[in-house]
């Protein structure tokens, strides 16, 4: 790629005196300018979810010191990758006053938003964009799908504690604070999507509009996004809540903005001469996707988690999403009981029913542990494409049992391109949600406007 191309993201908006949190293009983030080196692959975002907690003593490691050497019993298919791991105790989750009797509506909707729904609107979707979609508005338009969004099981949930919308039972994507978005649980249909449609030009190429209206468009939207931000800071909290609502529906003009942008530089290299392809003949080729026969969860969670490596390495997306299972009944008969999983979370202490929980909190681990072996098996650029990745797997409750939220589990996998140190167990880490949400995205390289949900601050210590 010429250097005539590469621009420091810092130095430009420096230069411009432009406030705008602007997408990280292909042309900032991607190319080396040295010869002979590898162009420096994407950062992708993924995010596993499981409900119900898990069984804390069997989950949390004994100490920092045997985090790596011998790791709790629910972590076990973790071990050849655990130094790819990062665990983090002191997570706390959204309190959830007033839905105290909400809690399964709740452990799901809040894991990605760091958000409550709005109390005066409960039987309507009204809650707040998803972290998946904020990174999804960003770096979407640089690839085929802006996201993927995965589920075990329908989300067809019917339940309304505290009379809040069903949907809040079986959704964590939320394309705005009132647009859920549907994930696909047929492994067939997403192969479809992912490689049976590709994007199409853009409409208003035909219409005759020009490349000069289109940089009217961006330097227009630059001015009003970086006004807004300014507006903010002097806002009481309800007005910066309708302000919010704005910029979210902005950012829709930004995506189509910077879609038309990467198209048009893409055209013009190609034009050149100059191949815009992102493999390199190190690479791993792409992974053979086999649909199963059967109905084994293993089986079938496997090769979900396989489209997702598959999407990732393709890089068709880079930020995804997986329901694992959802709070509505679920069983495991391939652990060889059936007995749903939050029937036996509410165990009063009795051992046969711990026993049962704890089965299935590593049978879910199992499923993320396969993906994150896999993605480090595959070679990309100088590393692994796990190298490349940030994987969340976590829970929107901590202890099922009382429905408590105070210290939430997580697992990080991936560097994040270099942007995070693994290979530790962080035991105090003494932040909410909301804080890791936005502390990934911005190892992702997602520029924000605003924290996410209740966060206040960034967790250093995930990158130190």
């Amino acid at each position: 790629m010429s250097t005539r191309f590469l621009i420091d993201r810092r130095t430009c908006l420096k230069g411009i005196g432009v406030a705008l949190a602007l997408p990280l293009f292909e042309t900032m983030g991607w190319a080396d300018p040295e010869k002979k080196k590898l162009a420096k692959p994407p950062v992708r975002l993924g995010f596993m979810y499981m409900p119900h907690g898990v069984i804390m003593d069997q989950f949390w490691p004994a100490s920092p010191e045997t985090f790596l050497t011998a790791p709790p019993p629910a972590l076990a298919s973790l071990g050849p990758v655990i130094d790819q791991c990062l665990m983090l105790k002191g997570i706390s989750g959204v309190p959830i006053s007033p839905f105290n009797g909400a809690p399964h509506a709740l452990e799901l909707s809040t894991w990605l938003t760091a958000t409550l729904p709005d109390s005066n609107r409960r039987n309507q979707i009204n809650i707040s964009i998803s972290a998946d979609q904020i990174a999804a508005n960003y770096v979407g338009p640089l690839t085929s799908l802006p996201s993927l969004e995965l589920a075990t099981m329908p989300q067809t949930h019917k339940e309304n504690q505290e009379g809040l919308n069903e949907g809040y039972y079986s959704h964590c994507s939320f394309r705005s604070a009132t647009q859920s978005v549907p994930a696909e649980t047929n492994p067939r249909n997403v192969l479809n999507r992912l490689f049976g449609m590709r994007d199409q030009a853009d409409p208003r190429r035909k219409s005759g509009q020009t490349a000069q209206a289109d940089a009217m468009d961006r330097k227009m939207l630059d001015l009003v996004i970086g006004g807004a931000k300014e507006l903010r800071r002097g806002l009481p909290q309800s007005d910066q809540h309708k302000l919010d609502e704005y910029l979210d529906g902005v950012r829709s003009v930004e995506r189509r903005i910077a879609a038309i942008e990467h198209r048009q530089k893409e055209a013009a290299l190609e034009a050149a001469g100059v191949s815009v392809s992102k493999r390199h003949a190190a690479d791993s080729p792409p992974i053979e996707i086999k649909i199963p026969v059967g109905d084994k969860r293993s089986e079938y969670m496997q090769v979900m988690c396989d489209l997702n490596v598959l999407a990732f390495q393709t890089d068709t997306t880079r930020v995804s999403t997986y329901i694992g299972s959802t709070p509505n009944g679920v069983s495991y008969p391939e652990l060889g009981f059936k007995d749903t999983h939050h029937s036996q979370t509410h165990h009063a202490f009795q051992a046969d029913k711990v026993a049962k929980v704890a089965a299935i909190t590593a049978f879910n681990i199992a499923q993320f542990a396969y993906m994150i072996k896999r993605m480090h098996s595959i070679r990309e650029g100088d590393g692994t494409l796990l190298d490349n990745c940030i994987m969340m797997w976590g829970s929107g409750l901590e202890d099922g049992n009382k429905h408590a939220r105070e210290n939430l589990p997580f697992i990080v996998a991936g560097r994040g391109g270099g942007s995070i140190n693994t290979g530790r167990f962080l035991t105090d880490v003494r932040g909410n949600q909301g804080d890791l949400l936005t502390t990934l995205l911005g190892c992702a390289g997602v520029p924000l406007d605003r924290p996410i949900g209740i966060a206040t601050k960034q967790l250093k210590a995930i990158t130190t």
